[in-house]
Parts: structure tokens; C-alpha cells; sequence
């Protein structure tokens, strides 16, 4: 046997050190060799030898498939077709997401930006989730997009690559979180401010981030329950997020006794934001859908606990988006419609265009039903970013990527749930947010920071699975609109990235400041810092944590993949040899094992 091989069962060999993200060990020092092949030398002392060894023939489809990509099955598989829909369809919030990104839109270029911009906008990101959609199916793990650039980037530069994606979606969902539990906040608020007709009672930064605390320690008590309990729970976002914004469309037309003519909503712009030439202040709509359309890869990062993640969760991802996108573009028609006059809707004291818009066509009873209806439904979005956020931490901690890794990859055994990343995601968030009691600025380009953070992370692999040709198709897969839609999504995101960046208002000053470029600074110099002060020494890229061991004949497993689609239980296969073909039904050549090198089959 060759010496740098491991012998694992019965005929089967695993190479290691010769694959994506895998390091090679010199014999002389015991420490990683470089992934740069000689171009500079990294002293990771780094055991890569898998630390669990499955059986194909007790494992589900999906299970073996996770083994096959190096990691071991560890979470319950208990998200069906609806909660799965339903996750995805409530990580972006659209009803209440809408209701508070309105006013940049609005303020832009008046109620026709905010109908055009969304309808351009939201092509532009649908062309990201879809191709999101696309790399999920073929690498469903709760890495995300972060675990594909094992497979789609150059072997030399997948710890490099792995490390600045990883760190650019962490910080993205951490600061995308943060934004949604103070939403959360500001939307109760600004109901209890609409019971006093916004003269009463003004909500405080001190009080807004009291609000958002104990919202964040809610949702991060209800994380910390078992997946089947999460499950439970996520199957109700989705009927009551319809059923709200169905309900708020209709009374809204009906109500309304003002509606502004279609001329006015289609064709009339207003500069309201002080921008010149008008053409430039209208392209700022394009926000409002990209802050709503935003963290598509929140369902992979729960492909771990979903059954047949494969095709449940890019569809999912695919459908939500795709009803996000037009969902919302009507729901900005309605608002544009009722929108009144722009100066006392844009004047509102808790700065909430929407709450006021509520107030002035329903009344003050209705109004502060729709807007808690809208908090209700961003606390949804808040429990699914956690849980997302929370996988996220703890597949990067398995990858031992993350200072204490050794503590945030722990599972609970009382939920079988990684508990002690929950706490610390959410902690994170309140500690962000803390800054608003000392600047609303300075935090609001933190939360600026979402968008641009997450899809560039979503970005960086579509790029490699562009240009290095090393992608292999799943269940889900886009056809020939595959390299246009990828290429558009990267356009899209480059061009959005210059919107991001700019102050929304003139003339700019210290308060009014977009500060997002300088974060965008200090998260790449972070990045940067971190990697050659620590990184280069202990991380090599996604990891190989399990080796599976072939013993199954392809009859069996055909027979236990029907009985899996259709029942969605994991389910024990009994066969008692088996030939090269499960590898190649994975999507596989044969004699190849995803995980841990190359398998020779004997």
C-alpha cells in the first residue's frame, strides 16, 4: 500500500493530501506544506486524517452523500417541503422588509422609482439566488457557498479563496441579523408612537436598542430548541407572511380614497434626495430590492437538517426569491399608489414612510395592526437569520476556521443542536447594534454592509465556477441559461455594489454620510491581517471529518432512494456488495470519492 494512503474496509483507499483544500505534511517537520506549491510557507501543524468512518449501507441518500463530501451526518433531518419553502420564503421578510427599505426608493426618485427600481432591481438579484440555487444543489452543506469553493476553485488557492468568502458571508449575516432585530424594534416602536398620532411619545435610540435586546435573546432562546421544534415553528411563517400582506394590499386599495393617477405612479419623478442629475438620484430605488433580496443562502446553510436538501433546498430557494421579486413589486405598487403626498409621508417622525402611510389611509386601529403585523413577520425573518447565522458559525468551527472553533462546533446533546453558536451569533448582534445608542449613522452603514458582504461571498464561487470549469451539475441545474444568468448575477452585483456605496442624500454630512465604503475597507484589511498573522497557520480550507466505506449494490440503493423521495425518512440499506455505480448515480466518476482524495476500488 502506498505509504501515503489510508486502507479503509474492504478495497478502498483514500489518498490524502492531494485534493481541494487538502495541505500535504512534510515527513521532516510534521507541518503543512504550502498551498501555495512553494510560493510561501505556512508552519499549520494540521492532522487531516478522517475522525469518523461510515458505512454507505446505514446511511440515508443524503447522509452519504455529506459523507462523501468529508463531514458526518450529525444533525436530524426533520425540514419537510413547506418548512423548507417557508424558511426561505421568510429570510427575506418581504412584507415587512418592504415596509422599512420603502423610503429609499420613495425619497429617490418619488412612487415611480420605487415601482421601476424593484422590478429591475429584482431581476438583477433573482439572477443571483438562481444561480445560489444552482451551487447548493450540487454541495449541500451548511457551509453554503463558503464549502463550494473546495470544488470550484484552484487547489492551490482553496484555503485563501474558502477564507475571505467565509469571512465576507459571516460578517454579512451577522450585520444583516443585526438590521432585522433592529427593525424589529423600531416597527413596535412605531406603533406605539401611531397610538399617540406620532406626537405623543418619540422613540429613543437608548429605547430602540433596549427593544432590540430583548428580541435578540427571544429569538435566541427559541434557537436553542431542537431541529424538529424549529421545524414546527418555521411552517407558520410562510401562511401568516401571505396572509398579511394579501390582507394589507386589499385594504389599502380599498380603503384609499386618494389613490394617485397611474400617470403620476409610472412616469413622474421626484427628486427628493437632493441628488443631481435626476437620472442618478432615481437609480437609488435600486435598494430597496437588493436590502430586501438579500442572504439566498440562508436555506443551505440548514441543508444539514433538511430531507433531500439537494432539490429541496435550491428549489426552495428559487421559488421563494421568485415570489419575493414579484410578491414585492406589487406589494411597491399599492404603497406608490396610496403613497399621498410625498412631503408628509416622508416627514414622518420615526422615520417609517410606510407606519405613516398606514396611519393616513386606515386609520389610527388599523394602521398599528398592519405595523405590528410587520414586526411580527421580521421577528420570523430574525428566527430564520439566527438559525441560519448559527449553522454558519458552527460549519466554519468544523472546518476549524473560527477563533475557539473547538467550542462553537459543539452540539447540545439535549437538542442535538449547536447551541453555543446560537448564543454567540446573537450576542454578536446586540453588541453591533449598541452602537446606535452612540451613532444612527455609523450603525446604519453596518447594517449598508449586508447586501454588499453577502453577495460578493454568494459572488466569489460563481466567479470560480465560471472561470475555472471545475463545476459539476446537480438535480437542480439552470440548462443553457446557466453562464448568462451566472455572468448577469456578477454584473448585476458590481454595478449595485457603486449604488451601495454612495450617500443617498445631499448635501452629505457627518450625520448623513454613507460610511459603508470605509467598513468595506476594514472588513478586506481584517480579512487580509488575519489570514497572515493567524490564519495561514492552522486553516487549509474545508476539512475531511468522515470516510465512507462502499458496500451496497446499486439495486438497493435505488430501491432506498425512491423509498427516501417519498416518504423523506432516512431509512437502513442491507445489501452486502456493491460495484462502482453509486459513485457515478452521485454525479461522481467512478473510483472517486468526494471527501478525503482519491478512492482506488480493488
Amino acid at each position: 500500500m502506498n505509504p501515503n494512503t489510508t486502507g479503509v474496509g474492504t478495497g478502498l483507499e483514500v489518498h490524502n493530501g492531494d485534493r481541494n483544500g487538502s495541505a500535504a505534511v512534510d515527513n521532516d517537520t510534521g507541518r503543512r506544506k504550502s498551498a501555495f506549491r512553494g510560493r510561501r510557507k505556512s508552519s499549520a501543524v494540521v492532522d487531516e486524517s478522517p475522525q469518523a468512518v461510515v458505512e454507505a449501507s446505514e446511511l440515508s441518500a443524503a447522509d452519504r452523500r455529506l459523507a462523501e463530501m468529508g463531514y458526518i451526518q450529525v444533525y436530524k433531518r426533520e425540514f419537510s417541503w413547506l418548512s423548507t419553502v417557508s424558511f426561505a420564503v421568510s429570510v427575506s421578510g418581504l412584507y415587512a422588509s418592504v415596509s422599512t427599505t420603502f423610503i429609499y426608493p420613495f425619497e429617490a426618485g418619488g412612487a415611480s422609482s420605487a415601482v421601476w427600481c424593484w422590478l429591475v432591481s429584482g431581476f438583477g438579484c433573482y439572477c443571483i439566488a438562481l444561480s445560489v440555487a444552482e451551487l447548493v444543489s450540487s454541495y449541500p452543506t451548511s457551509g453554503g457557498l463558503y464549502f463550494t469553493c473546495k470544488y470550484l476553485a484552484p487547489e492551490n488557492w482553496v484555503p485563501e479563496i474558502s477564507w475571505l468568502c467565509g469571512w465576507l458571508n459571516l460578517l454579512g449575516q451577522v450585520a444583516g441579523a443585526a438590521s432585522t432585530e433592529y427593525g424589529c424594534a423600531q416597527l413596535l416602536l412605531a406603533a406605539v408612537s401611531m397610538n399617540g398620532d406620532f406626537t405623543g411619545y418619540i422613540p429613543t435610540n437608548r429605547q430602540t436598542v433596549g427593544v432590540m435586546a430583548a428580541f435578540t435573546l427571544l429569538h435566541a432562546a427559541l434557537n436553542s430548541l431542537n431541529t424538529a421544534a424549529l421545524e414546527k415553528i418555521t411552517k407558520t411563517y410562510v401562511i401568516f407572511h401571505v396572509a398579511i400582506l394579501l390582507s394589507c394590499c386589499v385594504t389599502l386599495l380599498a380603503l384609499c380614497d386618494y389613490k394617485h393617477s397611474s400617470s403620476y405612479t409610472w412616469t413622474t419623478v421626484e427628486n427628493n434626495s437632493g441628488w443631481t442629475p435626476t437620472g442618478w438620484s432615481f437609480m437609488f430605488g435600486f435598494l430597496g430590492a437588493s436590502w430586501t433580496m438579500t442572504d439566498y443562502d440562508a436555506t443551505a446553510h440548514i441543508a444539514e437538517e433538511i430531507k433531500n436538501p439537494e432539490i429541496k433546498a435550491p428549489w426552495s430557494i428559487a421559488l421563494a426569491l421568485g415570489f419575493t421579486w414579484i410578491g414585492g413589486w406589487l406589494y411597491t405598487i399599492v404603497l406608490a399608489y396610496c403613497s399621498g403626498d410625498p412631503t408628509r409621508t416622508l416627514d414622518n417622525v420615526v422615520d417609517q414612510p410606510v407606519a405613516q402611510i398606514f396611519y393616513d389611509v386606515i386609520g389610527k386601529k388599523g394602521g398599528i395592526f398592519f405595523t405590528v403585523a410587520a414586526c411580527f413577520v421580521l421577528n420570523f425573518t430574525a428566527m430564520t437569520a439566527i438559525q441560519a447565522g448559527a449553522r454558519t458559525i458552527w460549519a466554519f468551527s468544523r472546518d476549524e476556521m473560527l477563533p475557539g472553533s473547538h467550542i462553537w462546533a459543539k452540539i447540545w446533546k439535549k437538542t442535538d443542536t449547536p447551541v453555543y453558536a446560537v448564543w454567540l451569533f446573537c450576542i454578536s448582534c446586540v453588541l453591533i447594534n449598541l452602537i446606535g445608542l452612540g451613532s444612527y449613522t455609523a450603525i446604519s452603514a453596518i447594517f449598508n454592509l449586508t447586501a454588499i458582504a453577502l453577495d460578493w461571498s454568494y459572488c466569489i464561487p460563481v466567479i470560480c465556477k465560471l472561470l475555472y470549469g471545475k463545476f459539476e451539475r446537480g438535480p437542480f441545474h439552470l440548462g443553457w441559461a446557466s453562464v448568462p444568468i451566472n455572468v448577469w448575477a456578477v454584473t448585476w452585483t458590481t454595478f449595485v455594489t457603486i449604488i451601495y456605496v454612495m450617500p443617498t442624500i445631499r448635501p452629505v454630512t457627518p450625520e448623513n454620510m454613507n460610511y459603508v465604503s470605509v467598513l468595506m475597507v476594514a472588513v478586506a484589511l481584517f480579512a487580509i491581517i488575519y489570514w497572515y498573522a493567524a490564519g495561514q497557520y492552522y486553516y487549509i480550507g474545508p476539512r475531511t471529518k468522515a470516510q465512507l466505506i462502499l458496500g451496497v449494490n446499486d439495486e438497493d440503493v435505488k430501491a432506498a432512494d425512491m423509498s427516501d423521495n417519498s416518504s423523506g425518512e432516512k431509512r437502513e440499506l442491507h445489501g452486502q456488495s456493491r460495484g462502482p455505480g453509486e459513485l457515478a448515480a452521485q454525479g461522481k466518476p467512478p473510483g472517486e470519492l468526494e471527501g478525503e482524495g482519491k478512492s482506488e476500488l480493488q
